[in-house]
C-alpha cells in the first residue's frame, strides 16, 4: 500500500495500459449500472479516471459523482484528464471512508478491491455508506494464468529476483475465487449477489508499450529503482517475454469477474 500511495506513473498505466484493457472493461462496468438511477455514486479507486469517465457518460447529469483514490498522484491525474461536471474528487482510503451511513445508491470500483489490506474492512465500508437496496458493483482479475500477458509479465521480472517475495506480486489476480467474494460480500451484509466472468480481446497492440505500461505504469518501477535495476532493461525482459507469448503485434485477452450486490 505504501507503494501505491506513492505511485507516479499514472501517464504511463493511462496511455498504455488503458487502450489494451482497463478502458474496454471500465465501458462494460459502467454499462451494467441502471441508466436511470437516482442518488449519488461513489467509486473506489478510480485510478487514472478511465471509470470515471465511463460513469458520467453513462449515468445522467443530475446525478452526482464522488471519485475517490487512495494515491494523491493518480488522484491529481485523473482530475486533469476528466473535465466533465457533476465530479467530485476527493483521497480516501477504502478501508476508512470517510462519508455517512447510506450516503450513496451505489459504489463502483474496477480493479481495486484486491489491494486493500483488511478486504472484510474494505467490503463492509462499501456496505455502510449504501442506501438500503443499494447497489455494489466491481470487477477484479480473474486467475493469473487466465490473463496471459499478466503472467508473461510477472514471470519475467520474478526470473530476475528470485526468492524475493516483493517482487512476486500477485496481490491483483488473489480475489478471483467466486467463494471467497461470496463469502467477504455476505459478511459484510450483502444479498443478490451475481458474479459473471468477462472476456475482452487483445489485438494488434505493441508489445513494449504493454511492457511499459506494466512498468513504468505500476507501484512495481519504485521496487525495482529501489534494488537499482534500470526500468527499461526490464521493459525489455517483459516486451520480449510477450511476443514470445503473443506475438509482434500482441494478440492475446484479459480476463475478470464481475460482481454485483445489493
Amino acid at each position: 500500500m505504501a507503494a501505491s500511495t506513492d505511485f507516479t506513473g499514472p501517464q504511463f498505466y493511462d496511455e498504455f495500459m488503458g487502450p489494451v484493457q482497463f478502458g474496454p472493461f471500465a465501458a462494460d462496468l459502467a454499462d451494467r449500472l441502471p441508466a436511470d438511477l437516482h442518488g449519488k455514486v461513489l467509486e473506489i479507486a478510480c485510478g487514472t479516471g478511465l471509470v470515471t469517465r465511463e460513469l458520467r457518460r453513462r449515468l445522467l447529469p443530475s446525478v452526482d459523482i464522488v471519485a475517490t483514490d487512495l494515491g494523491a498522484p493518480m488522484l491529481d491525474y485523473a482530475k486533469q484528464r476528466v473535465t466533465a461536471g457533476g465530479i467530485a474528487w476527493q483521497q480516501a482510503d477504502a478501508q476508512d471512508l470517510p462519508f455517512a451511513d447510506g450516503e450513496f445508491a451505489a459504489v463502483v470500483c474496477g480493479f481495486g478491491l484486491m489491494f486493500p489490506p483488511d478486504r472484510a474492512k474494505a467490503f463492509a465500508e462499501a456496505r455502510r455508506v449504501l442506501a438500503r437496496g443499494g447497489l455494489l458493483l466491481f470487477n477484479v482479475w480473474d486467475r493469473i494464468e487466465e490473463n496471459p500477458h499478466a503472467l508473461a509479465n510477472a514471470q519475467a521480472v520474478e526470473s530476475r529476483f528470485p526468492g524475493d517475495a516483493d517482487m512476486k506480486f500477485r496481490t491483483p489476480y488473489e480475489l478471483h475465487d467466486p467463494a471467497l467474494l461470496q463469502s467477504l460480500l455476505a459478511q459484510a451484509g450483502f444479498a443478490d449477489i451475481t458474479m459473471e466472468t468477462r472476456r475482452i480481446a487483445i489485438d494488434g497492440a505493441d508489445p513494449r508499450k504493454i511492457a511499459a505500461g506494466q512498468i513504468r505504469g505500476t507501484p512495481r518501477a519504485a521496487l525495482l529503482l529501489q534494488r537499482g535495476v534500470p526500468l527499461d532493461a526490464v521493459i525489455d525482459d517483459v516486451a520480449a517475454a510477450l511476443a514470445r507469448q503473443g506475438g509482434d503485434p500482441y494478440h492475446g485477452h484479459a480476463q475478470a469477474l464481475v460482481v454485483r450486490a445489493r
